[in-house]
């Protein structure tokens, strides 16, 4: 008999119908008269209910059919008689494809989710994991329909760089020499000339730049792939290998950018919301109550636009009151995930663009605004009482969600070849691998800006998870590449 996904057979009322099920029993419920078997295959976060006759089955079959074993039901679909289900299952065969021992690391008992990370390859057949991996095949599908139905193409950037995009150095490297007999110069120094590319490469941290030469050509495409980030950090915002989602845009300017952030947070949000209802409400009850609350209020709210000397008011005005940071918050720092929240869940409570940077610390890339003039209220300030930048700013266009802090890093690019070239010798950076990236700037140049979404981040927003090693299957950090 063909069988029929759980999902499917909760939507159906052909009752009579002779049906056929398979799944992981979720519980084994026995007795003399009845058992209850509730059955998962992972279309939906609901369980089909089994009702098995005792008397008409084999007593060690049943004994085997425990908490994680892999079974087939056939039976009819009848009208539930308990509360919660409108339909389960009168069992007329059943047959065991796989036994599950009482070593069952998912066993129904509760477990933390720093135990279930240990057992990450079978931690996604619990209900709260399997909840989170629909989520996160259902964002990944908004994505690529928003950016579709807005005319943007889809652009495959190298995961292997000789370039580093953010100069920041935390990458891995990626050689196929023999790490044993390494040969070098007379100054000590490895020669690549023997490696696979004849130069030494790694593992991309970003697709921006491959990007941009896309935006150059097509006009809007969007990148969407894993990146990788050889950064010692062990919070519950960062992993080694992530995923980002990084459109560019030709002729798009800083308010532009910043429509299209919001729209597309708020589009996937409500995809979300649209389509994901049982596993959003079972997060709801189970990890934030607050959840279904929050999401909705993205909808209903326009984000605040505020620029960053503003915000350090804001901060600054919030510690003379006795609020309290662990970082500091003067003119020129780059700001924490607390001041962040603060600005975001305490001070405006809806989300938050925050825009016009200090040149110190943001990218080469980023486009400068126009110096202070004498007795006048700096770009990055106008509306907001004349407060004035002590410094040169950035466009930049960085999305703070309450939850998560920054979200989407976005920014304006810089177009002028001159103006590039005067930025990158100002930081002394060596450009050896990036001339291709130059030539866009000598060679038809245009207006251009873009955004990178971090999506494990956007997954921790939409489903409420606490930790960003729990909304990636196997995640990657230091110290742990398993599975």
């Amino acid at each position: 008999m063909k069988r029929t996904k759980i999902v499917d057979v909760l939507k159906s009322t052909d009752f009579g119908k002779e049906i056929c099920v398979k799944g992981w029993v979720r519980t084994h419920r026995s007795s003399k008269a009845v058992d209850f078997i509730a059955l998962n295959d992972g279309s939906t976060i609901k369980n089909v209910q089994i009702v098995v006759d005792p008397t008409k089955f084999d007593e060690q079959l049943l004994k085997d059919i425990t908490t994680g074993a892999c079974i087939c039901a056939e039976g009819v679909l009848v009208e539930s008689q308990g509360a919660g289900q409108t339909s389960e299952i009168q069992a007329t065969q059943l047959e065991v494809y796989g036994l599950c021992g009482n070593d069952y690391p998912m066993q129904k008992k509760g477990q933390s989710f720093e135990a279930m990370r240990k057992n990450a390859h079978m931690r996604l057949r619990t209900n709260t994991f399997g909840a989170v991996m629909r989520i996160r095949h259902n964002m990944a599908m908004a994505i690529h329909t928003y950016f579709h139905e807005h005319g943007f193409f889809y652009f495959h950037t190298p995961l292997i760089t000789a370039s580093d995009c953010e100069g920041a150095g935390n990458m891995f490297q990626v050689t196929t020499k023999n790490l044993y007999d390494l040969k070098k110069d007379e100054e000590g120094k490895i020669i690549y000339d023997d490696d696979f590319f004849g130069e030494q490469t790694s593992l991309t941290v970003s697709g921006q730049l491959e990007g941009e030469l896309g935006a150059t050509a097509l006009g809007a495409i969007y990148t969407f792939g894993p990146t990788f980030r050889a950064e010692n950090s062990n919070t519950p915002r960062h992993l080694a290998e992530f995923w980002m989602v990084e459109p560019e845009v030709a002729f798009l300017d800083q308010e532009e950018l910043m429509d299209l952030e919001e729209d597309f947070i708020k589009y996937c949000v409500r995809w979300a919301l649209d389509n994901c209802k049982d596993d959003l409400q079972f997060l709801n009850q189970m990890i934030d109550k607050t959840l279904i609350e929050r999401l909705e209020g993205v909808l209903k709210d326009t984000f605040v636009r505020l620029p960053y000397t503003e915000g350090i008011n804001i901060l600054q005005e919030a510690i003379k009151n006795g609020k309290k940071f662990e970082f500091p918050c003067n003119w020129g720092d780059d700001l924490a995930s607390e001041h962040e929240r603060y600005l975001v869940e305490e001070h405006f409570k809806k989300p938050v663009i925050m825009t016009d940077y200090p040149r110190a610390f943001k990218s080469f890339y980023m486009k400068q605004n126009e110096p202070v003039q004498t007795g006048e209220p700096s770009v990055a300030s106008v509306g907001y009482k004349g407060a004035v930048a002590p410094g040169p700013t950035m466009q930049g266009t960085d999305v703070l969600f309450p939850q998560i802090g920054e979200i989407i890093g976005g920014s304006v690019r810089e177009e002028s070849y001159d103006k590039l070239m005067a930025e990158i010798k100002r930081r002394d950076m060596d450009m050896t691998h990036l001339w291709w990236y130059i030539d866009t700037r000598r060679w038809g140049s245009c207006p251009h800006a873009g955004f990178g979404l971090g999506f494990e981040r956007l997954i921790l927003f939409v489903t409420g998870m606490q930790n960003i090693r729990d909304v990636i299957p196997f995640p990657r950090t230091p110290k742990s590449a398993e599975f």
